[in-house]
């Protein structure tokens, strides 16, 4: 039967000890190995995203992540200072303030990138 309660999200890399390296050292989060050669990332609430190798990845053009922030400017200032470039769209694509920050499209948000090209988002959703 059916139930969408256990659902979880994934998504392509093309280097596992790369993406392993970012996204356990250097955003600090749980990352796991598992069996099938794939990584498993724990979220605070307990959910947990697949990710996989993936040889001829191509990023998505389209965020794959989103960090729910109680403070988008006090995050991007932490990944800075992690090395973490949070300015990855020029104003034509999204107007941004220096640090990378769009503050008027709806809630403040902020992008970067992972080793592979995939876009993840800081963001004061709730």
């Amino acid at each position: 039967m059916f139930t969408p309660d256990r659902a979880f999200s994934s998504f392509a890399v093309t280097d596992l000890d790369a993406a392993k390296a970012f996204y356990g050292d250097t955003l600090g989060m749980p990352v796991q190995l598992l069996d099938m050669g794939i990584l498993e990332l724990r979220v605070g609430s307990g959910a947990r995203v697949m990710v996989y190798p993936k040889a001829d990845h191509e990023p998505a053009v389209f965020t794959v992540l989103n960090f729910d922030v109680d403070d988008v400017e006090a995050a991007v200032d932490d990944l800075n200072a992690r090395d973490v470039v949070t300015k990855i769209y020029d104003d034509s694509e999204f107007p941004t303030d220096e640090k990378g920050i769009a503050r008027d499209m709806g809630p403040e948000i902020a992008w970067f990138r992972d080793p592979s090209g995939n876009v993840i988002a800081v963001l004061k959703a709730s």
